[in-house]
């Protein structure tokens, strides 16, 4: 049974599906959320909450929100549809402000009023300038490349006292895995968070006692079970190798790609109930449907 934190319910909230009633959008706590408008897009965003997840947290738990496409561009990976999402704004702003300019600057020059005309030239050109330099995007990333200059500088004057430069090749084997194991905790935090909201979503689908709710609860319990056997079995191996082999790295990829796979599948079923609730269908076959899928599931994960 998994503890609630305050980071494993804001997981939850980011993860979990909207609910759109009357044509407006709700997160999993009720809360309404905001229609982001860009000039190709126009969607509704979870905001992650300040001061609860760390930046890598944000981008892959809410890689679509506005919080998420600032960390890309201050880490030099952004791209011009995150630079229109943070200044969403802009574009109508500017569109107004010319409409505005050009309704003024109309009688200016029928009136051949040379300094109006110097002025209304100004005006246009300020705008383009803001944007140039809006969407330059080495002004993003000038105040990420000095921070690991810093932090090389600090390490080159540590590795000047010969007592610490041996250490490292003693713990280069250890390192190598450590990617292997912070990805396992992310897949549990993961797996957990869609564990918890796709047994709510069977609870509300098919209340208690019925056939077709033990069935589906059936299954995700050997899902949590399998889950969490291949995420067992790769720590174990993590923990137990003694070198640094392509047939270890092979095996501990071998249980990673297990336990996405669960996690795609459950991923999969709580899109088919959030479907399924809120479509007055309740076709027999689409419940079997699932069910089906469940257990291929569970079937092909037994194989690894």
């Amino acid at each position: 049974m998994s503890i609630e934190t305050p980071k494993s319910n804001e997981i939850k909230r980011l993860t979990t599906p909207l609910t759109i009633k009357d044509f407006k959008a709700y997160d999993s706590q009720g809360k309404l959320l905001k229609c982001s408008e860009t000039i190709s897009d126009v969607r509704f965003i979870v905001e992650p909450r300040p001061h609860i997840l760390n930046d890598n947290e944000i981008l892959q738990y809410a890689p679509q929100s506005k919080s998420a496409s600032q960390i890309r561009l201050k880490r030099g990976f952004g791209n011009i549809q995150d630079i229109l999402l943070v200044h969403e704004s802009l574009p109508w702003i500017l569109g107004l402000y010319y409409v505005a300019l050009i309704c003024a600057a109309i009688p200016i020059v029928f009136s051949k009023f040379i300094f109006g005309m110097y002025l209304v030239l100004v005006l246009i050109i300020l705008p383009l300038l803001y944007l140039y330099y809006i969407f330059n995007f080495k002004k993003y990333t000038k105040y990420t490349v000095k921070e690991p200059v810093k932090e090389q500088v600090k390490e080159t004057k540590k590795a000047e006292t010969p007592v610490q430069a041996a250490p490292v090749e003693e713990s280069s084997g250890f390192e190598s895995f450590k990617k292997y194991e912070k990805e396992i905790n992310n897949l549990k935090v993961v797996f957990d968070v869609k564990e918890g909201v796709v047994r709510d979503l069977i609870e509300k689908r098919f209340e208690p006692p019925q056939i077709t709710y033990d069935k589906f609860i059936s299954a995700i319990d050997s899902c949590h079970k399998l889950f969490y056997a291949q995420s067992d079995s790769a720590l174990s191996i993590i923990n137990l190798a003694v070198e640094d082999t392509p047939r270890v790295r092979d095996e501990i990829d071998s249980k990673i790609g297990a336990m996405k796979k669960i996690i795609n599948q459950i991923e999969d079923l709580t899109n088919e109930l959030v479907i399924n609730i809120s479509s007055s269908s309740e076709s027999p076959d689409e419940v079997k449907n699932l069910l089906d899928d469940m257990e291929n599931l569970i079937e092909s994960v037994k194989e690894y």
